[in-house]
């Protein structure tokens, strides 16, 4: 007798010890703020202080890299058209922040605290699906304008039966084709509302749509919490780490970089990478509002614009 109630304390200290584990864990994801991705991208990029930008990161990818199109693909999810990155550092740049090209130092990516499927805008034009990565300061219903399309080199179209392809970059539309798709296509302006996170996303291609012209059903991926950086597909299911991120208040603390690149110091990209010519190869691994406020990157630009009057 007495050695059950012994095995039955011990169930229960297990039962109440993973309780309170998982409970300090989801309060520390609400302390968490931006230096989570000063810390854990400094080993795969370097971060420099931008003039108009503030601190952005130029991951070390090829110079052929390509944000939304190297080393990743889409799947659906409840949220809309996912990202599903193959570098160790995808569940960060794809997820949160927005991505800009520079013509010094190619595509690079500036950080801020919300979570999304992804942060592309899309367009549909007759065979074909495409999509364009959101600039710094372009929020979805901006994305949704008519003169978002300025950028044409920083669209990815594909035939709309590829869109699912695990090899998606061998099958982008060339470059030269862009202007004639893009004068015939309209965008999408489907969106998904998360009460929870209370963000708003672009889903991107209505299901039912792509169903029919792939001539298959498209499986829903149910995406799962990971406590710590990184992110794995297994099936239908998408493990990553996808933290609410604090917004700070306090400029003497704000979140910085341990090192910070002088741009002086910073290769110069040697390939014309808007647009991929082939895949990149580096080696990757799979791991494990009521009312809307400033985000932090819109708090960071004005902070330089001031700096710089």
């Amino acid at each position: 007798m007495k050695s059950k109630i012994r095995i039955l304390i011990v169930l229960l200290g297990i039962i109440f010890s993973s309780v309170i584990s998982e409970k300090e864990a989801y309060a520390q994801q609400g302390n968490i703020s931006l230096q989570v991705f000063y810390d854990e991208l400094s080993p795969y990029g370097q971060w420099i202080d931008h003039p108009n930008y503030g601190y952005i990161w130029l991951p070390d990818a090829g110079d052929d890299f390509v944000p939304y199109s190297s080393n990743g693909y889409w799947v659906l999810s409840t949220y809309g058209w996912t990202w599903v990155s193959e570098y160790v550092w995808g569940w960060a740049p794809f997820h949160y922040g927005r991505w800009d090209y520079d013509n010094r130092y190619g595509w690079f990516w500036m950080p801020d605290n919300e979570w999304g499927p992804a942060w592309v805008t899309w367009r549909r034009a007759n065979g074909y699906f495409g999509w364009s990565p959101m600039r710094p300061g372009i929020s979805v219903s901006l994305s949704f304008g008519r003169k978002y399309d300025r950028d044409r080199d920083h669209w990815i179209f594909v035939r709309d039966r590829d869109l699912q392809r695990r090899d998606l970059h061998r099958y982008q539309v060339r470059r030269n084709e862009h202007e004639r798709i893009i004068r015939n296509s309209v965008v999408i302006n489907r969106t998904h509302r998360d009460g929870q996170r209370r963000s708003t996303y672009v889903s991107g291609p209505d299901r039912s749509e792509v169903q029919r012209i792939i001539g298959q059903a498209v499986r829903f991926v149910s995406i799962r919490d990971n406590n710590r950086p990184g992110q794995s597909m297994s099936r239908d299911q998408i493990k990553m780490y996808r933290p609410k991120i604090r917004v700070s208040t306090d400029r003497d603390h704000r979140p910085v970089p341990k090192h910070v690149s002088r741009p002086e110091n910073v290769r110069q990209h040697q390939l014309d990478n808007i647009q991929p010519q082939r895949q990149n190869n580096q080696q990757y691994k799979r791991s494990d509002p009521p009312q809307r406020t400033k985000t932090e990157n819109e708090k960071r630009s004005e902070e330089h614009k001031e700096r710089k009057k």
